[in-house]
């Protein structure tokens, strides 16, 4: 479908026409004329399908040819991650060009007090669209500092990722303090129950658009190597070597696992640097526009980089530990082979990840090719699913979960203190 064929006004269309868009993507397509009509939308899609401007356009329209509360907030888009909403926010400037009486603030943590300030004026001011990430917001609104009483759309962006992090108390607060007739829009990656629950508490009768989970380009290369844990940064070394090491993203599923990864690469002498959620907001910033300007050849980083934050000329991505499901692999190895490059995504396979990446290979319908493990690192473990042991191996007995024997297991049965959750 062409853009000029929904109903967006002619201040939007002519900033579509700027960026050289002719025809929309699925996700917009189904996606603008339901928000154009007032309903509330759930949308299921992954990353780089163009779900940005899938909301951003068609708010923005009506925006631009509606009559909305002056001085007033009329949207805000929720966003996990101050990436993500620097992101946005930058898309929303493009969007927006043509409407100089449409205003916007990206509100965000880890800055210093004169970034506070700033943002504090713009939303009393009556900034029309704010882009924020939870926390910050809830400081904003703890501090009197905003006022969502006349707000008309209210957008979650990556929902699946804010419940992941925890903010699910955060948004409900935050839609607490809405008007009932606000337009909610909320996109997701992946559907599991918790975004099923989130979607019967603040959605109205949404209409529901689902796009499956694309297959990897065919432009990557996937390749997978089958180690031992202590193995991997021999075989990271030795893909470096093969493949070479400028454009590369190496992603782990634990920030301390980056820190420990960043620092052997160091060690040999790689031009590298981490991203994780344990730095300033400032640190992350300069490490993006290092890698980004190609001042830093490896970035190493948790999941936070996986999602919306585009960079197009990766040439490779290595999996240090296998990602939690397909999803999360697509989006991974979506960063690189993309704008018309080639790209190789390697993931690193320990014995126990065996049954995770089989299940990811039954997702693609094909078996990822093994390199062989390099030479002098040793023997592989086999590509097969082991058993699982009875005993203190697993974390299991009898099918049942354990903490151990002793004094920690006598005081529950007591009714003492349970043990801590494990931190996400």
């Amino acid at each position: 479908m062409d853009f000029y064929d929904l109903d967006l006004s002619d201040n939007t269309l002519d900033a579509i026409d700027d960026m050289g868009w002719t025809s929309c993507t699925p996700i917009q397509e189904k996606c603008i004329p339901e928000i154009l009509s007032g309903r509330d939308v759930l949308g299921i899609a992954q990353t780089g399908t163009g779900k940005t401007a899938a909301y951003l356009l068609p708010i923005l329209s009506m925006l631009d040819e509606e009559d909305f509360p002056e001085e007033a907030i009329n949207c805000v888009i929720m966003s996990p991650t101050r990436e993500l909403a620097q992101q946005i926010d930058q898309a929303m400037q493009g969007f927006s060009y043509y409407m100089p009486t449409v205003s916007s603030v990206a509100v965000y943590g880890g800055n210093d007090g004169s970034r506070y300030d700033q943002e504090y004026k713009s939303m009393k001011l009556g900034a029309d669209v704010i882009i924020a990430t939870p926390g910050r917001l809830i400081s904003h609104i703890t501090m009197g500092n905003v006022d969502l009483g006349k707000v008309s759309f209210f957008v979650l962006d990556e929902a699946d990722r804010m419940l992941d992090m925890g903010f699910h108390e955060d948004i409900l607060s935050i839609a607490k303090l809405l008007p009932e007739n606000c337009q909610t829009i909320m996109f997701s990656a992946t559907m599991p129950d918790k975004i099923e629950d989130l979607a019967r508490t603040i959605l109205k009768n949404p209409s529901v658009v689902k796009l499956a989970v694309s297959k990897p380009a065919e432009k990557i290369k996937q390749l997978a190597c089958v180690c031992h844990e202590n193995q991997k940064n021999g075989v990271l070394r030795d893909i470096f070597k093969k493949y070479g090491q400028k454009r590369v993203i190496v992603f782990s599923s634990s920030k301390v696992k980056v820190k420990e990864i960043n620092k052997a690469l160091r060690a040999l002498k790689i031009n590298c640097g981490e991203m994780h959620s344990d730095l300033l907001q400032s640190q992350r910033d300069e490490v993006m526009y290092l890698f980004k300007s190609g001042q830093i050849d490896v970035l190493v980083a948790t999941d936070i980089v996986a999602r919306g934050i585009d960079i197009d000329d990766i040439s490779m991505v290595v999996n240090y530990d296998v990602p939690h499901d397909s999803e999360d692999y697509v989006h991974r190895i979506g960063r690189t082979a993309r704008a018309d490059h080639d790209g190789i995504a390697i993931t690193l396979v320990r014995g126990k990840e065996v049954g995770d990446f089989m299940q990811i290979e039954k997702f693609l319908g094909y078996e990822v090719e093994k390199i062989p493990l390099p030479k002098g690192l040793g023997k592989a473990p086999e590509y097969k699913v082991m058993p699982r042991s009875k005993g203190h191996h697993d974390g299991k007995k009898d099918g049942r979960r354990y903490r151990g024997r002793g004094k920690g297991k006598d005081k529950r049965k007591k009714g003492g203190n349970k043990p801590k959750e494990p931190r996400k």
